[in-house]
């Protein structure tokens, strides 16, 4: 079978710091007189650095295939997937691509700010080569599912970000390329949205189109894709099974400590909303690996700035298993979700403990979820912690010793109650 999608030595060299330097001509003139040497050989412009961002990138898609790139930040599989999408012309290698694209790369791309959304469709579609009529025939379906009928004789320019990108992924989804790229956009919307994007893109998959799909979200790569592709300094490092590649990107992250701090540069977030630290421990043990008798104890540090927008305050965390699914959340506000937790501008240092005999043994990773809900997340997959529960006391064990059952996803402990309902003799009076 023929690939739709074929990539052989592919590379993409940027230049960076090549630009000149402003300054005024009393600065040009003084630095010349007190080194005129060092200024005539850097002639004006800061030295360039050479960084490649793609390095000799070579794979085959067979139609229908569904295969997620995932990495790291700067592992350069954005600037693949601009590529493949003709947004930017390689440094040198080949690309071949067999049928019609359809691009979903970041908030932006593919729309005109002038034009209504309704203008924005037919254009779209008229890009992928449909006729007027073919788009018409899908445009009820299109507004539905992005859900913007009220503004779709709006221009887009008017519309936020989440709207913008409902009604972006819906023409990609909806207009039937033969290849589908996906990049980490599905960020943008809530997470109902989110859900439904990704059942869509599990439809558009069952009907034989090849999907490529960029996420830092592991479960949504784990359920979609089949194969999976893990990339690492503009190379691919792993080619293969999604769920060994899933291990490999979780394995880059374990640097022996499930302690993190983020401030200055490290920042996760900005003025209005920020995670400045998240730590997972058990008492003073912050080495990531626990025993399961005792309980773990989650700690965040969020910043709210000055304008606050505490409407829709996300912070809690999810844990997930090797298997990469999700076996649990939490959030600060569960208990009572209509009462503010965060009722001023300040830094925040919250705490959840996981209870002893709840978690197997095993490896784990706890994922941070701090945003605004339906606008933006600030701390997630990047800033995920990987820790592991050894089962030093055996609780729970006797069922995976006999062989009967494999282990469970979770393993709380549990009371029971035993009493005696009739004594030995009383029941056998009872049954003669």
């Amino acid at each position: 079978m023929q690939s739709v999608v074929q990539v052989q030595h592919l590379s993409k060299r940027y230049q960076i710091g090549a630009r000149p330097v402003s300054r005024s001509l009393r600065e040009a003139l003084g630095e010349t007189m007190r080194a005129p040497l060092a200024a005539l050989r850097r002639g004006g412009a800061t030295p360039a650095t050479t960084l490649w961002a793609l390095d000799d990138v070579n794979f085959e898609i067979a139609p229908g295939e569904v295969v997620g790139f995932i990495g790291h930040n700067g592992a350069g599989k954005s600037t693949l997937l601009k590529v493949l999408s003709r947004i930017v012309a390689p440094t040198r290698g080949r690309v071949e691509l067999r049928g019609r694209v359809g691009s979903l790369l970041e908030v932006g791309t593919g729309f005109h700010p002038e034009l209504t959304g309704r203008e924005n469709v037919f254009l779209n579609g008229a890009v992928l080569g449909m006729r007027r009529a073919e788009i018409a025939a899908k445009f009820d379906e299109i507004v539905a599912f992005a859900e913007v009928d009220r503004f779709i004789d709006t221009p887009v320019k008017r519309y936020s970000s989440g709207m913008y990108m409902r009604l972006a992924f819906a023409v990609s989804a909806h207009l039937e390329p033969e290849i589908m790229i996906v990049d980490e956009v599905l960020a943008v919307g809530d997470l109902a949205f989110q859900k439904k994007c990704l059942g869509k893109m599990g439809d558009v998959a069952r009907h034989g189109r090849t999907i490529l799909f960029v996420s830092h979200n592991m479960q949504a790569i784990a359920n979609l894709c089949t194969r999976a592709l893990l990339m690492q300094g503009g190379r691919v490092e792993f080619d293969g099974p999604t769920l060994d590649a899933i291990g490999l990107y979780h394995r880059q992250y374990q640097v022996g400590s499930t302690r993190r701090e983020y401030d200055g540069d490290a920042l996760v977030g900005d003025d209005e909303l920020a995670m400045r630290l998240l730590a997972v421990r058990q008492e003073d043990n912050e080495t990531g690996s626990f025993e399961s008798h005792l309980p773990v104890q989650v700690e965040m540090e969020v910043r709210v700035g000055n304008p606050p927008r505490f409407e829709g305050l996300v912070i809690g965390f999810a844990v997930f298993n090797e298997n990469q699914v999700e076996l649990f959340s939490s959030y600060f506000d569960d208990l009572d979700p209509t009462k503010p937790g965060i009722p001023q501008p300040g830094v925040y240092r919250l705490r959840c403990e996981i209870p002893a005999h709840f978690l197997p043994e095993g490896t784990f990773r706890l994922v941070p979820d701090v945003g605004i809900s339906k606008v933006r997340r600030v701390a997630g997959e990047e800033q995920q912690l990987q820790f592991s529960v050894n089962n030093v006391r055996g609780v729970g064990s006797r069922w995976e010793l006999s062989g009967w059952r494999s282990g469970s996803a979770l393993l709380p402990y549990l009371p029971w109650e035993n009493r005696v309902e009739f004594p030995a003799a009383a029941d056998a009076a009872v049954s003669g």
